[in-house]
């Protein structure tokens, strides 16, 4: 560990926003060079390398841009900043973890892990309205009553007392966050309908959500002894005033400058409804056209579902970008940090990073962290999401005799091309990259449950026999967030007006809902995610007794006896399982990175998450696939052997493998019986040089199976005999 300090530095091969930084800009032109400067390295690590969610959110900001047609009356949605538009005409809407979408998603993740539970039997409705109105609302109450305790405790305490200076602070802060959308009229329209809604049912009967005319009253006993409720007088607003300083008043006052101050076309409309939302006023008002407000309670309604709709369509695929990000993070699951799993996100499109004209600035930036002995930006893995797969062929429908899908273009994903293009450069940087084909409905593990991987493994048959074939991780089953049937989120109903106010409809076709259609998280995030967490020797103590914090995790091989089973992943389990012949299908080729959601026990304690089943590249042997381990330990122990024996000068290489006890390779042979040992049980190093042609053949065992390494001799002014 203080030659070799990370083995889990991780290229994400992903544009997250394209108004940010990128790898290729970044590099700028290499026409003559070898190497970039540690000043430039330094600079693409400032823009693009993360160490955690919070961290890339802050770098990558991602981003939603929204315009309005005046031409159709919709609000439009696009993930590229939209040109030949004035700016004030655009809104940027950041998605991070305030954002109501990414939010529901966050909560139903955690939730589903604390749970355990199938996705057949998992409450996803509970949590999908979590963008609707109501809860929207109900977020923003939950920060209007801290608002209000703050400035409660603000009044309270003396000009210049520092605690008043720092809740002052505080409320500055909380009045930034409320302020932002003074000028967003889509963040006010949940406001305006739940505060329509409100004022309409103020007196709604709660069985059958239908109001009558109200007029606040007190219960009182008449002359005669009769009980009866008369109206209560009104408080005029000079009354107002004098109620006790700590009241809403003065707080009704500040959102109400606040408004006048910062919105750009001020609406009287709005700035009630800003004061009503954060400082409701102890007085009704009196009267109010009841039709005007049904009507414009409806229109904001449809409205919204269709802007929540448009957004939702549009920010999914980004949405899962972030998700994916946020998997690799979390499946570093330890409190004690030790070798923390880093991303340097390239935010660049594949296929245009390995056009020709760009490839030689990538092959320049890894020959710098990679090719020298300074392994602390040296990159180990790579993540390539979205593979695309080609739909399965389907009989063409001549007449549609019921509503099926709307044929919809289907996302642009990764092509094989670009992928076997990557593979064959970043093999000479030994990058092991993890990949998966389109996270959709069918590479999920109910779809591979009931399809089989054969398609998959077909598939990736032009990626096997190739001299890149063990850099190739293919990574399945994808993962489901929300399964695409269980993805209807109920808006709101709408309302109607009665003879004596207004009630929601009871009939079916007033519910508004929108479909989500399923959001996934692509598997090569896990994999790539569970393998840098596993490299950690502080990752590893928290399940192993046996483990040596001077070693990496290379050799750790997550299919050996129940290791599976103690390094688990932070997902839950979606499926009961795969069948028998699905099971014989993977193991009999134990092909590609593959996990499994079968019921299973560890020390009698049912395992509730979704563990690692295969752990292979597209390597072949002669019983199938090889494990990715076996390639990372030879890519380590060649970079341990070039950094010790000065870049292979011979004599240095017959130290390095000698009985003597003080070599690398007895230190190795010594240190045996860890869970992150070099060299295990029924494992050997050896070495052959070949003077002739100055080459050093490494032979590493593993169970009895031979890796061959080769590495070129730097002759020394006199050789020293083996």
């Amino acid at each position: 560990m203080e030659i070799i300090s990370q083995t889990n530095r991780t290229m994400l091969f992903e544009e997250i926003n394209p108004e940010k930084m990128d790898l290729i800009t970044l590099v700028g032109d290499v026409k003559g060079i070898d190497s970039l400067s540690d000043e430039k390295i330094k600079e693409i690590n400032q823009y693009l390398l993360v160490k955690s969610f919070d961290e890339f959110l802050d770098k990558f900001s991602p981003t939603v841009y929204s315009f309005y047609n005046a031409a159709n009356q919709k609000v439009m949605y696009t993930l590229k900043k939209p040109e030949g538009i004035q700016e004030d005409c655009i809104s940027e809407i950041a998605i991070d973890q305030n954002n109501d979408f990414l939010k529901m998603l966050f909560t139903l993740i955690d939730t589903k892990r604390s749970q355990g539970i199938a996705n057949v039997d998992f409450k996803f409705e509970n949590l999908l309205d979590m963008i609707s109105p109501k809860k929207v609302m109900d977020d923003i109450r939950q920060v209007r009553k801290e608002i209000h305790y703050l400035y409660g405790e603000y009044d309270k305490l003396d000009d210049g007392d520092p605690k008043k200076l720092d809740t002052g602070d505080k409320l500055n802060l909380m009045f930034e966050v409320a302020s932002k959308n003074y000028n967003n009229v889509m963040a006010m329209l949940p406001l305006a309908i739940e505060d329509i809604k409100t004022r309409l049912l103020l007196g709604a009967n709660q069985d059958e959500d239908e109001s009558e005319k109200l007029q606040i009253g007190t219960l009182s006993i008449g002359d005669n002894g009769e009980l009866k409720i008369i109206e209560a007088p009104q408080n005029n607003s000079s009354e107002l005033m004098v109620i006790e300083e700590n009241s809403n008043y003065g707080l009704s006052t500040v959102f109400e400058e606040d408004y006048e101050e910062i919105t750009e076309s001020p609406s009287s409309y709005v700035k009630d409804l800003v004061v009503r939302t954060f400082s409701p006023l102890p007085a009704v008002k009196a009267e109010f056209d009841v039709e005007t407000e049904v009507q414009n309670y409806n229109t904001y309604l449809e409205f919204y579902k269709d802007a929540k709709d448009e957004f939702v369509k549009t920010v999914k695929p980004l949405v899962e970008k972030l998700l994916g990000v946020k998997m690799y993070f979390d499946q570093y699951a330890t409190k004690n940090k030790g070798m923390q799993p880093s991303l340097l996100v390239t935010n660049t499109k594949l296929d245009m990073l390995v056009k020709s004209n760009n490839l030689p600035r990538l092959r320049t930036y890894l020959n710098t962290v990679n090719s020298k002995n300074d392994f602390t930006d040296t990159v180990w893995y790579g993540i390539v999401p979205a593979l695309e797969l080609e739909a399965s062929g389907k009989m063409k429908v001549s007449r549609s005799r019921f509503k099926g899908n709307d044929k919809v273009a289907k996302q642009e994903g990764n092509t094989m091309e670009s992928l076997t293009t990557l593979l064959d450069t970043v093999k000479d940087y030994k990058v092991q990259v993890f990949f998966n084909f389109m996270a959709e409905e069918e590479t999920t593990f109910s779809g591979i449950a009931t399809a089989g991987i054969d398609r998959l493994i077909d598939k990736c048959s032009v990626l096997v026999r190739k001299e890149y074939s063990e850099f190739a991780i293919p990574c399945l089953p994808n993962f489901t967030i929300i399964p695409k049937d269980k993805s209807g989120v109920i808006i709101d109903t709408r309302m109607q007006t009665t003879e004596n106010g207004a009630r929601l409809s009871k009939e079916k076709e007033d519910i508004l809902k929108l479909w989500i259609e399923g959001v996934y998280v692509g598997a090569s995030y896990v994999a790539a995610g569970i393998v840098s967490a596993y490299q950690c020797p502080e990752y590893l103590k928290d399940s192993f007794k046996k483990v040596q914090r001077n070693y990496p995790g290379v050799r750790f091989d997550i299919e050996a006896g129940d290791n599976s089973l103690r390094a688990v992943t932070t997902m839950a389990k979606e499926i009961s399982g795969f069948t028998n012949n699905i099971k014989d299908a993977i193991n009999s080729r134990s092909f590609g990175f593959v996990f499994s959601s079968e019921n299973a026990q560890l020390q009698d304690k049912d395992i509730k998450r979704i563990t690692v089943y295969k752990a292979r590249s597209l390597a072949m042997e002669e019983d199938g696939f090889d494990s990715v381990y076996k390639t990372q330990v030879s890519t380590y122990i060649e970079r341990i052997l070039r950094f010790q024996s000065g870049d292979f000068k011979h004599e240095n290489i017959v130290r390095f493998f000698s009985n003597n006890p003080s070599s690398q390779k007895s230190k190795w042979l010594n240190d045996k019986g860890f869970v992150n040992s070099i060299i295990h049980d029924g494992d050997d190093i050896g070495y052959i040089i070949d003077e002739k042609t100055s080459t050093c053949q490494i032979d590493l065992v593993f169970n009895g199976n031979v890796k061959n390494l080769e590495v070129m001799i730097t002759k020394a002014s006199s050789a020293v005999k083996a």
